[in-house]
């Protein structure tokens, strides 16, 4: 089968490798010319653990190929997944722009039939948007050509993508002919034959199942730093708690952990589009209202931790950042608890060393040299009054903490993960949540 992949961002490119790897002959298609001759050459635009390996193995195999056009690509395959991104609005709501643009240039540029599929994180009713854009350009040439469309959202987890992908606990397929789910179930027929789960339901219901699963897992994180806050005022400890109700088989220990905060390219985005999708419909979600609310205030809370340890008096004092990823195995920093810190931090006056095992360059791009960057935990902890424990990369799980205390100033330890908590310490202050 030969496919196309519109966008190389994380999902596309993960998706496109994946594919290809499977067997199915890929072309990812992007408008960046930069980054498509990049990828030609074997250069990955982001970190993604085993990517480049997969990407290298399958272009020399010829089953995945990059391309600036979309139009030179239509006519030999017969399913395009659209994998643009889908950005906030001002307003919280996704921005559409882009997928339906691609939905455009297909309905301009299509001869033959193709299924039309959505891969993109997006608001229920965007595949209809799709099929009129696609129905409105077809009009416009005064051609009948038939097409599909249908929805299969991503559940990749970053830093584990490849893995989620080839192994999933589901494939959600949205579809409203037997000729797309005819192709779907061929297309994803490897993954049939190993018996993971390929749910097939209405496209509305596939549209929203994406957004209510981020909801869900982000309310869990919230309700747990809700929890976390009330522990430190009671005397309850966290981790015993999550022990404690994550054994309850209807409620399950993962996604329980307290912390300072989520952030990534999905959580975030899709709290804020669902809520969104709500007020355009008349409803409210008082509970993702809270949940975000919640959020947003835990990502202050280890400023909030320092503040107290140290009196207020932080003008001059220099700290240490161990971790600027939102989470471990990606260097990926949208909406990440270390931006919310590092921007505290300065304000109050504060010399501010960072480290993180792949995004430095990431997080040079964001924040430019308003920081000092560290080669390791250990220069950068040097003469550091606090040390940060922010993303809980494997790395920082066992420290040579003597040798931390030599170099740092007496330094508190404020862990926003509860990753450090068994290790010694070596006498030296330290402080956690809940």
């Amino acid at each position: 089968m030969n496919i196309a992949i519109v966008g190389t961002g994380y999902v596309g490119l993960v998706t496109g490798a994946c594919f290809s790897e499977m067997g199915v002959n890929v072309c990812c298609v992007d408008l960046n010319a930069e980054k498509i001759e990049s990828l030609k050459r074997g250069v990955i635009p982001i970190y993604e653990p085993n990517l480049d390996t997969l990407v290298s193995r399958n272009a020399k195999a010829g089953r995945l190929e990059f391309s600036t056009s979309l139009k030179e690509v239509l006519d030999n395959v017969s399913v395009v997944f659209i994998a643009v991104g889908t950005p906030p609005d001002e307003d919280g709501s996704a921005d559409l722009k882009y997928v339906l643009g691609v939905a455009k240039e297909i309905g301009q540029n299509l001869k033959k039939y193709a299924l039309v599929v959505t891969k993109s994180t997006v608001p229920v009713g965007t595949a209809e948007k799709v099929r009129s854009a696609v129905k409105a350009e077809l009009e416009k040439r005064g051609v009948d050509i038939p097409f599909d469309v249908a929805s299969n959202p991503e559940f990749l987890k970053e830093g584990n993508a490849i893995e989620d992908f080839m192994r999933p606990d589901r494939v959600v397929v949205g579809v409203d002919s037997d000729k797309a789910r005819q192709i779907m179930e061929s297309l994803y027929r490897p993954i049939l034959l190993q018996n993971f789960r390929v749910i097939f339901m209405d496209i509305a219901s596939a549209e929203m199942t994406k957004y209510a699963a981020n909801a869900m897992l982000a309310t869990r994180i919230s309700f747990m730093n809700e929890i976390a806050n009330l522990c430190e005022l009671t005397g309850a400890n966290v981790d015993m708690i999550r022990s404690g109700i994550g054994s309850d088989s209807r409620i399950g220990s993962k996604f329980l952990y307290a912390g300072c905060g989520y952030g990534g390219s999905c959580f975030p985005k899709d709290v804020k589009a669902l809520i969104k999708t709500a007020k355009s419909l008349g409803a409210n979600m008082k509970v993702l209202d809270a949940v975000e609310e919640v959020n947003e205030s835990q990502k202050n809370i280890l400023f909030k931790k320092f503040e107290k340890a140290l009196g207020g008096n932080l003008k001059g004092k220099k700290v240490a950042v161990w971790g600027l990823a939102f989470k471990p195995e990606t260097d990926d920093m949208r909406e990440a608890p270390s931006l919310v810190l590092i921007d505290s931090l300065l304000k109050a006056g504060c010399e501010v060393s960072v480290y993180d095992p792949v995004a430095m360059d990431e997080c040079k791009r964001r924040i430019g040299n308003v920081v000092k960057y560290a080669p390791d935990i250990y220069e950068c902890s040097k003469n550091a009054c606090a040390i940060f424990h922010v993303t809980e990369w494997k790395e920082f799980r066992m420290p040579d903490w003597e040798k931390i205390k030599s170099l740092a100033d007496n330094p508190v330890i404020i862990d926003g993960r509860n990753a450090l908590a068994s290790t010694n310490l070596c006498g030296l202050k330290y402080v956690r949540i809940g």
